[in-house]
């Protein structure tokens, strides 16, 4: 493609000072057109020699010469005009077919300042051949470009469109890549003409200065390659500087540039400047196989084409960023759904990254956080990760790091090339440690170059300098070690990416302290709850076996009383346990509680009303309300005499809620309390607090009285299902008997000495106790031992393998455990009996009866 501005790197030229060497300086302009530079005072300051050929106006009597002299009076003012409109502008003022010298002679004026000086360049104004373009032929063009929604296409109608504009053979449409290298991705040329769509050309065909001037000048012609150029005098102004020549339109270029061409076979040419966002994007390359001169009035057409289609493709890359901008936003919603909902980055690792592959292309992705790793597909392992880590440590922090070469950036990369030639890093923490990393496989990109791009400089006709082509057929270069490079667009997509995990990772790490707080908080209140239950529970004890005794006219008779009670207050807490997950039959719950305090089992407990069942939640509170009404009654209220019973109503109202009322009735006469406890505040507070429900409770003489409205969703009418049940004590049957030696695993001393006991009652001849799986293993050893009572839970270990040796042996062995029935224990041992603390001997001799049967 090559640079028409730019003056080839001759011998006279330093290529050290490039970035500043002035490459519109050839002080000659081209045959289609004359420039005169006049200075503020509209004193003519320079000329070209081909003044006088095209305004019969020779240069050398016009140096020193007042513009007003030169040109009539209207004209000079119809020039000042323009200069007026065009004000301090970077740009030109432009008239079209005016009569310079007031006769027939047409010409095309373009008017614009050069540092001081303003020059005029007239071009006798040409024919148009065939029907006259207007903005209403662009018009038409332009829309043919907007039926298109990919760069591609709109490139191709708009090379279409400015063929037909400008007239030219062949029109290419050039676009810079990242790299500054160029590629052709349009093209319209005659038939028979060699190809050019798809080959790219150096970066260095078009310097940086050089584009830093098809910025400001939109469009440049050559219409001859072999006219003649004429020269500027003087070649110097009076400060010893050559004139300034930027925007001329009529400048003519650098002779290296012209050989480029005449080794193409090219003509004529013409290039149109593509802008994006005031950047160079591109170029419209126009190359014609004859002279193609285009008068002035066309140009302009062609340059509002360009303008045009540089709009339509800001309006196309807009609409592409919008886009964008709306797949990150639906991935942002669908993430944090996904991940908000209770999930973790790892633990939903799969599915949201197949989310991002909807928007962002890639091979394969890790995850690694806090010294964790996941992978999908191909992906460097854990040990190549860790040291990739540390490099992506080093990259700037809070950013999206992307690279389609990573082992140009990080030469370890190498082990991994085969699975990640790229790479795009998102990081996900506030400091540089967790990322989320996509990964592309290399792809061995086939460039075709016009031209091998890195062909050494060697001795031409016009110097030492980079010979132009001579041959323009395709250099092919492989790349191998890369990617595919990371769009913009995904880039951008990227950047919102890491924002919205950012937030993720944060919102996630705000509730997990939260979780822990409240679980934190959770546990003091189950401690002191826990604190509260047992001291409860101890005193009730006491209370059961004081009041046991005068009731009781022997120690066997005061034994069967206290053990009943007892295992009545067991069966209330396993109702807590068996209904923990069901919707539960409020009667059963009430009933269990009761039956703990009433040992004749006189109905003094009177429900009435709706037979309804509770949900997990409300019968956990109301399990604890329920507790706390009985055990109050039976210590202080009507329950603590015989005479006295309770009326507790219930009634199921229409909107769903349930209402119940507690009335104590002839018992003693109540006192309200001088000290709110743990038991009066589970009473007032638990309903309104956990269920949003009401609470109320009342000390009158006659008895305490207590009313409960509970929400609909925590209750239902009763469904007639069956109810699970509490075990019941065994019937004790005197006829079991334990023969010969016994062994007891208890790690608790004063169970395990209360279990000899059991087992000396019921036969045993000797009765070892040992609290742990070693000890026990050593009394076996000893042998003689022909029945064994093994704890499951012994400290941090478990009995199984006593009771494993036991059935080898054949020895008799039943399990004790606190924990109630369990699958695991059943499947593993499903000959075994299980035996439910607290037990007596009654349970034991229950579960020798039934093992004989």
């Amino acid at each position: 493609m090559s640079d028409p501005d730019f003056p080839g790197r001759s011998a006279d030229v330093d290529l050290t000072n490039c970035d500043r060497e002035p490459i519109h300086r050839l002080g000659r302009v081209q045959d289609f057109g004359c420039l005169i530079g006049v200075s503020s005072d509209w004193m003519i300051t320079h000329a070209s020699e081909n003044c006088g050929e095209l305004l019969g106006l020779p240069s050398e009597t016009l140096i020193g010469t007042r513009l007003m002299e030169v040109f009539s009076e209207p004209t000079v003012h119809d020039l000042r005009t323009r200069m007026q409109v065009l004000g301090s502008q970077d740009g030109h003022a432009r008239v079209f077919g005016y009569a310079v010298f007031g006769d027939a002679r047409l010409f095309d004026i373009s008017i614009h300042r050069s540092g001081r000086q303003i020059l005029f360049e007239f071009e006798p104004r040409r024919a148009v051949k065939g029907s006259p373009q207007d903005d209403g032929t662009v018009q038409a063009l332009i829309a043919r470009v907007q039926r298109h929604d990919t760069v591609e296409h709109m490139a191709a109608e708009a090379a279409r469109g400015l063929k037909a504009l400008s007239g030219f053979g062949r029109v290419m449409v050039y676009r810079f890549e990242d790299d500054d290298s160029g590629t052709v991705i349009a093209e319209v040329k005659e038939p028979g003409q060699a190809p050019f769509l798809g080959l790219r050309y150096p970066a260095s065909d078009i310097p940086k200065q050089a584009r830093a001037l098809y910025t400001r000048s939109l469009l440049r012609l050559i219409a001859d390659v072999d006219g003649p150029t004429h020269a500027i005098h003087p070649e110097f102004d009076p400060s010893g500087e050559p004139l300034d020549l930027s925007l001329s339109v009529t400048r003519a270029v650098s002779p290296i540039h012209l050989e480029y061409l005449r080794n193409m076979g090219v003509a004529a040419s013409m290039s149109v400047s593509i802008l994006r966002k005031g950047k160079l994007w591109g170029l419209f390359a126009c190359h014609h196989d004859a002279p193609r001169a285009i008068n002035y009035e066309t140009r302009t057409s062609i340059e509002l084409f360009a303008q045009l289609f540089n709009y339509e493709l800001a309006q196309l890359e807009m609409n592409s960023e919008l886009a964008d901008v709306d797949r990150a936003r639906g991935l942002h919603d669908r993430l944090m759904s996904q991940l908000s909902s209770g999930g973790s980055l790892f633990g939903t690792f799969e599915s949201f990254v197949e989310e991002i592959r909807e928007v962002i292309e890639f091979d394969g992705a890790v995850i690694f956080s806090e010294g964790r790793h996941k992978a999908v597909g191909p992906a460097p392992t854990e040990d190549e990760l860790a040291g990739l880590a540390r490099f992506l440590n080093t990259t700037p922090p809070a950013q999206v790091y992307a690279t389609e070469n990573l082992g140009a950036r990080y030469s370890k990369a190498e082990a991994f090339a085969d699975r990640a030639a790229g790479l795009l890093a998102l990081p996900i923490s506030r400091t540089p440690r967790d990322y989320l990393v996509l990964f592309r496989r290399e792809i061995a990109q086939s460039v075709t170059w016009a031209g091998n791009p890195e062909k050494p400089v060697e001795t031409g006709p016009n110097g030492i300098r980079l010979t132009p082509r001579k041959s323009f057929e395709a250099w092919q270069e492989v790349v191998h070690g890369r990617s595919a490079a990371w769009k913009d667009s995904e880039r951008r997509a990227a950047d919102a990416l890491r924002v919205t995990l950012l937030e993720v990772v944060l919102k996630l790490a705000d509730e997990s302290n939260a979780a822990r707080k409240r679980a934190q908080d959770q546990q003091e209140l189950l401690i002191a709850e826990l604190n509260h239950r047992v001291r409860n529970i101890l005193n009730l004890i006491r209370g059961l076996v004081s009041q046991g005794q005068g009731d009781s006219t022997s120690v066997e008779a005061f034994q069967s009383v206290l053990d009943a009670r007892i295992h009545a207050l067991a069966r209330a807490h396993d109702q807590l346990t068996l209904t923990e997950w069901s919707w539960t039959s409020f009667r059963a719950l009430v009933e269990t509680e009761v039956t703990a305090f009433l040992a004749d089992g006189s109905p003094r407990v009177h429900i009435t009303g709706a037979e309804i069942e509770l949900s997990p939640e409300g019968f956990t509170t109301l399990a604890l309300v329920v507790h706390e009404l009985v055990t109050n009654s039976a210590k202080y209220g009507a329950l603590s005499v015989p005479t006295g019973s309770v009326a507790l109503d219930v009634a199921l109202d229409a909107d769903g809620t349930a209402s119940l009322r507690w009335h104590e009735r002839d018992g003693p006469a109540v006192k309200p309390p001088t000290r709110k406890g743990f038991g009066t505040t589970i009473i007032e507070r638990s309903i309104p607090f956990e269920l949003r429900g009401e609470a109320n409770l009342r000390y009158r003489v006659t008895g305490v009285e207590a009313e409960f409205t509970l929400p609909a969703r925590h209750v239902r009418a009763s469904e007639g299902g069956d109810t699970p049940k509490v075990s019941q004590a065994p019937t004790a049957n005197g006829a079991a008997r334990i023969s010969g030696n016994a062994l007891v695993v208890e790690d608790n001393m004063i169970i395990a000495l209360d279990a000899a006991d059991m087992l000396s009652d019921l036969g045993a001849a000797a009765v070892q106790t040992a609290g742990s799986v070693v000890d026990a293993m050593k009394v076996l050893d000893e042998g003689g031992i022909a029945f064994v009572l093994a704890d499951v839970n012994l400290g941090d270990e478990v009995s199984f393998p006593v009771v494993e040796r036991c059935i080898a042996q054949g020895i008799g062995v039943i399990l004790a455990t606190g924990y109630g029935p369990s699958e695991d224990i059943a499947a593993r041992f499903p000959n075994v009996q299980t035996l439910k603390k607290p037990y007596t001997i009654e349970h034991l001799r229950a579960l020798l009866t039934a093992e004989r049967r």
